[in-house]
């Protein structure tokens, strides 16, 4: 018999035969005998899309049989009952999909469905021309996207489900800002990013991010090892949090006139990679790169052999950062004082 490695855990914990929490005990007792680090998979941040090309077949199939059943509905002028039925039978097919089959690609274009449909069914009875649809109809779509998506994580324990939960929850605070704003539209559609300029979006976007982030914590920190779905909810989690607190905070920076503005978006990004390494997050780095550019181009200046230079010094910094990411990582940790959740975080090695 081979010896069992944390693509076997992961196995595991997906067909049911460990939880999260089984998993993490176990990689952690090895990892006790065996050091930290030495023994994990070069692939730190595991994330998984489809397995295999008969997932995406599949997917494409789904695709095909809603897009159908959407238009014979049209042509039937129920625009309403295309919605309740498509929502319902989205939820149908997820039980054997994801729960049975457990089938990655497929439960994502489901879920996606799933709140896609039921903001269809919201409209259609609201605001079935979308001309009286305002900021406080979104409030009310936000909080019943939520809680649908709610039950479908808890049904389903689908990470992707988290991100569609959340982009709930940006219609419903972002919503919320409006109307507290006196604004009849959704999103302020000038400066929408700019916290200098008053934007009730760019104050809802901070909001988001900084829950956002939290959940994604939580999550991480309930599955520090990476092996089962509460670290891949923290996942996608992340992927919302990043761009909506660096492009706000990064926005507003840049917002400010002369170098003064440059030289606050360079430490902001600098707390920002430090941020991601820490917590072993790439997203938020990855947010912030096309900041880095327009930094490196305001030093250069704006010039084809400047964006020449820009493109070769990011490159090589996002390449080098990403070849030495671990090292990095654990030289940076174990710099860094003990704290009450440090423990909590993905594993490093101490350097010798």
């Amino acid at each position: 018999m081979g010896q069992m490695n944390s693509d076997d855990i992961r196995a595991a914990v997906a067909a049911g035969v460990l939880t999260e929490a089984q998993a993490t005990n176990v990689i952690a007792i090895a990892e006790a005998r065996q050091g930290s680090r030495d023994h994990m998979p070069a692939d730190d941040e595991p994330f998984e899309f489809f397995n295999g090309f008969s997932e995406i077949f599949i997917t494409l199939g789904l695709i095909l049989l809603f897009s159908g059943l959407g238009i014979g509905f049209a042509l039937a002028g129920s625009g309403l009952l295309t919605a309740l039925v498509s929502a319902l039978l989205c939820w149908l097919l997820a039980l054997y999909f994801t729960k049975k089959r457990r089938m990655n690609l497929p439960s994502i274009a489901l879920s996606l469905g799933f709140g896609a449909f039921l903001s269809m069914a919201y409209v259609a009875v609201v605001a079935p021309n979308m001309d009286t649809f305002d900021a406080a109809h979104g409030i009310f779509l936000g909080l019943l996207g939520m809680a649908a998506m709610a039950a479908y994580f808890v049904t389903f324990r689908l990470p992707f489900s988290a991100f569609v939960f959340g982009l709930f929850g940006i219609v419903t605070i972002a919503s919320a800002a409006a109307v507290l704003a006196g604004q009849e539209i959704l999103f302020q559609l000038r400066n929408p990013f700019d916290l200098t300029s008053g934007s009730t979006y760019a104050y809802a976007s901070i909001v988001f991010g900084i829950l956002a982030f939290i959940g994604g914590m939580y999550f991480d920190m309930k599955d520090p090892h990476r092996v089962g779905r509460y670290s891949a909810t923290g996942f996608w989690l992340h992927i919302l949090a990043a761009p909506a607190l660096v492009n706000t905070i990064a926005i507003s920076t840049l917002a400010i006139d002369g170098a003064a503005g440059y030289l606050f978006t360079t430490v902001v990004l600098l707390f920002v990679c430090l941020l991601a390494l820490i917590i072993d997050r790439r997203s938020f780095l990855t947010a912030g790169i096309g900041y880095l550019g327009a930094i490196m181009i305001w030093v250069f200046g704006e010039t084809e052999s400047s964006m020449v230079t820009m493109l070769l010094l990011l490159g090589v910094f996002i390449t080098g950062l990403g070849t030495w990411w671990t090292p990095i990582r654990a030289k940076i940790m174990s710099a860094l004082p003990d704290a009450p959740y440090k423990k909590r975080l993905p594993p490093y090695t101490e350097p010798s």
